[in-house]
């Protein structure tokens, strides 16, 4: 069975338009170049790359998430609410072996009253 629905107007209203456009620290062409919205397409395999026989990207992001619920979960970051994502970006040399982290994306829900600034910081202290 295939379904396909337009995405909510609620979730339309926060990922439309990217915070640093709508704070003017960059442009709509600058993110449109990024590529990150709340959109994608999932495609899984087996891989030799990690213990868990997926791909490297994916272990990454599945570490990145598990960190962020446990930091909400055990109190370290109070402000913290329970729907998070990562996405991870690997860039590989020729014979297929990872060369560098591309781009690492993390989202949170959050209390309203805490600051973007604190959340990054926080983030980068306690979660990668």
């Amino acid at each position: 069975m295939v379904s396909l629905d337009k995405q909510s107007a609620d979730i339309a209203m926060g990922v439309d338009k990217a915070l640093e456009a709508k704070e003017g620290e960059m442009s709509d062409e600058q993110i449109e170049a990024i590529g990150v919205g709340d959109q994608g397409m999932m495609f899984g395999y087996a891989s030799n790359e990690t213990e868990e026989f997926m791909p490297y990207p994916i272990s990454l992001a599945h570490k990145l998430t598990l960190q962020l619920t446990k930091v909400r979960k055990d109190g370290t970051l109070t402000y913290l609410r329970p729907d998070g994502k990562s996405q991870v970006s690997v860039e590989y040399d020729e014979n297929g072996k990872p060369l560098r982290l591309e781009a690492v994306v993390l989202s949170t829900q959050h209390d309203e009253k805490v600051t973007q600034e604190q959340i990054h910081a926080d983030i980068k202290k306690y979660v990668s």
